[in-house]
């Protein structure tokens, strides 16, 4: 699933992004709380409706992630909207002896993952945190590797998520995004679009119970920065060798940066 890797060069790029609750302007104050509310209302069927929606095509790009960072043995991953846990998990499969923090500002996620973790006999190496990705309740230099798997556009503030996201790194550490981000193929955006606009809120009602959070999640998609502007402003943060890889024509891709 892993298409062509791209370098950044670009300048620094800023956003309003808390300024917008998908297409909806709100205040900025109370955009974590309408947040928390969506996931907290989804949480129990919140990997169904992955599979769903995606048609399991996530489960390949989380596994494309993990092959990035190709995990050894005594890393400690930082995985921020960790949610129920599939990076953490994987990364945990991969390098047995590595340990993980699932941190999630929302609480019944991470009940799910806390569950999903027993079921699954991973009870050693992994802790579970209640912490905003604006503010990560971690010490400086403290994690090899950070990732944000379909998280960081759901933050108020992108740019100092990814300044926080860097402050935990430890010096030659490195962050990972898999994000959906913006469609590369000629024609396909416009199936994509319908699709998205149509199909995954009604799935959502069905499935979820809940239409207006999986339009949401629709809305955040396409107001999420581009390839290149997210790039940019990783660098602008003081991430290095900034780098990504685009998933499904563009449907997803994956950024890398260093913390040198």
């Amino acid at each position: 699933m892993t298409e062509n890797t791209h370098q950044n060069s670009a300048g620094s790029v800023s956003g309003a992004e808390g300024q917008w609750f998908g297409f909806k302007p709100v205040d900025p104050s109370k955009k974590a709380s309408l947040v928390r509310d969506v996931f907290d209302s989804v949480a129990s069927r919140y990997d169904l409706m992955n599979d769903l929606m995606s048609v399991g095509v996530h489960r390949l790009w989380k596994n494309d992630l993990i092959d990035w960072i190709a995990p050894r043995a005594g890393q400690r991953l930082l995985d921020v909207a960790g949610g129920t846990g599939d990076i953490s998990f994987r990364f945990l499969e991969r390098a047995p002896t590595a340990s993980a923090a699932l941190c999630d500002i929302n609480e019944a996620m991470l009940r799910v993952g806390r569950d999903r973790a027993i079921d699954k006999g991973l009870l050693k190496g992994l802790d579970y945190i209640v912490g905003d990705a604006m503010a990560l309740p971690l010490p400086d230099r403290s994690v090899d590797v950070c990732t944000i798997a379909f998280g960081l556009r759901n933050v108020t503030e992108i740019d100092k998520a990814l300044a926080e996201m860097r402050r935990v790194l430890k010096p030659g550490g490195r962050f990972f995004c898999l994000e959906f981000s913006q469609v590369k193929v000629p024609g396909f955006d416009k199936f994509y679009d319908w699709y998205s606009f149509n199909i995954l809120p009604h799935i959502g009602s069905k499935v979820a119970g809940d239409r207006e959070a999986y339009q949401y999640l629709v809305e955040s998609i396409r107001r999420f920065p581009p390839q290149d502007e997210l790039a940019a402003r990783m660098a602008a943060v003081g991430f290095e060798k900034v780098e990504y890889r685009n998933l499904s024509g563009g449907i997803a891709a994956i950024h890398r940066g260093w913390r040198l």
